[in-house]
């Protein structure tokens, strides 16, 4: 329950930004959405930047000390960015945001592997996951919400209180010991070079975070532009397309978790490869109703593609961090969570904001930035089915 409380404002806190772009535009005075994606970029860099370092940690040390002190991080920064009065100082706070997510990200799907054997552990981390779309949507809802009736800065201060109690929590709760899932007790051994080198031979691991880095590129351009797309676009108020996206990613989010937990767990039962099946056909799945969100110019069939292809791409949350926790042995299990979200924020959103944020720019229209996700997604399901054509001849192999 911690675990899913401090993951649930993990995702408030950082998607509480996208709800209040506008207003933070005109009081800050900048001037171009590139400079509005570059705020996600400043995110995107202490994320990524510090998450191979949590993930070395956490094979080594108290895990949940060191989640405790992300905590802390993540919440000092959301708050901090409620006094932000340039863009300069914005982009600080960004950073510390995202250096603190660092740390609970990468640590924090190893400690479940730890506690739940095989059979559970799809379940217990989609469960975990569902604070993705739930946390997103209250980010989006209360950041508009607050906004609206307080102002842009009391959302950053609410929505980062709450991070300060759950970070005492951590202190205190009891930690699993490493590998002891899996029936082995795993020492606080020293990582070597061949451990890494190990992780480059291994397709699976490479061809699921090759797939989650484009589906993350589409997924957190889509999460920082998607209120300004139908303010700008369709002519929504900022409230609204807050409140609608708030509840989709809510519905939405928990459905396609269930769904993809439902599914992928009795595909696994008859196949080693049903997780990567599940990637593939869900995302291609969203594929068509994606593009069809931000070509048409009637915008009640594009919240409803927006929902339909929600609901499709969210049912990919539990089983890649699955896989890519099976794919490793315990004793990297931290450490191959670091690299995978160094290489998913590295090559995906670290700059797909700023990237649509450009070619809004460049056309003066946003919808034409937003079509290059259906794109992305595109290429996460090519890189999924490589994946599934290796769980495949892996199967194979063992019969």
């Amino acid at each position: 329950m911690l675990f899913r409380s401090v993951n649930l404002f993990n995702f408030i806190d950082r998607y509480v930004l996208s709800a209040v772009l506008e207003p933070i535009k005109a009081d800050l005075n900048i001037k171009s959405d590139a400079d509005m994606g570059r705020m996600a970029t400043a995110f995107m860099l202490g994320y990524f930047l510090t998450s191979p370092i949590f993930g070395y940690l956490g094979d080594r040390l108290s895990r949940r000390k060191l989640m405790a002190i992300g905590v802390i991080g993540w919440s000092l920064g959301t708050c901090l960015t409620g006094i932000a009065q340039g863009f300069s100082f914005m982009i600080f706070c960004r950073v510390l945001v995202g250096l603190g997510e660092a740390s609970f990200g990468a640590i924090g799907p190893a400690v479940i592997s730890d506690a739940y054997d095989a059979k559970k552990r799809n379940k217990a981390i989609t469960i975990f996951s569902l604070a993705v779309p739930l946390g997103a949507a209250m980010g989006f809802a209360l950041g508009g919400v607050i906004a609206a009736k307080l102002g842009w800065r009391n959302a950053f201060f609410i929505t980062g209180l709450p991070g300060f109690l759950l970070a005492v929590l951590l202190f205190f709760v009891p930690e699993p010991t490493r590998g002891q899932s899996d029936g082995m007790l795993v020492t606080k051994e020293k990582m070597k070079l061949s451990d890494l080198k190990s992780l480059l031979r291994n397709r699976s691991y490479l061809y699921v975070n090759f797939g989650y880095v484009f589906y993350t590129f589409a997924m957190g351009a889509f999460s920082f532009w998607g209120p300004a797309f139908l303010n700008r676009v369709h002519g929504m108020d900022l409230a609204d397309a807050s409140l609608f996206l708030g509840p989709t990613l809510v519905v939405g989010g928990i459905l396609g978790t269930l769904i993809g937990g439902y599914f992928s767990n009795k595909w696994r039962q008859k196949s080693p490869s049903g997780y990567a099946k599940l990637l593939v056909i869900s995302v291609l799945c969203a594929i068509p109703f994606s593009f069809v969100s931000f070509m048409t110019e009637n915008t009640m069939l594009s919240m409803i593609c927006i929902a339909i292809s929600l609901i499709f791409l969210f049912q990919s949350t539990g089983p890649i961090n699955t896989v890519i926790v099976e794919s490793v042995s315990p004793t990297m299990r931290a450490s191959a969570m670091a690299i995978c979200i160094f290489m998913i924020h590295a090559f995906g959103d670290l700059w797909s904001p700023e990237l649509v944020g450009h070619v809004s720019d460049y056309f003066s229209n946003l919808r034409i930035g937003m079509l290059i996700l259906p794109g992305a997604f595109l290429l996460a399901a090519f890189f999924w089915y490589l994946l599934l054509k290796e769980q495949q001849r892996k199967g194979e192999q063992v019969s």
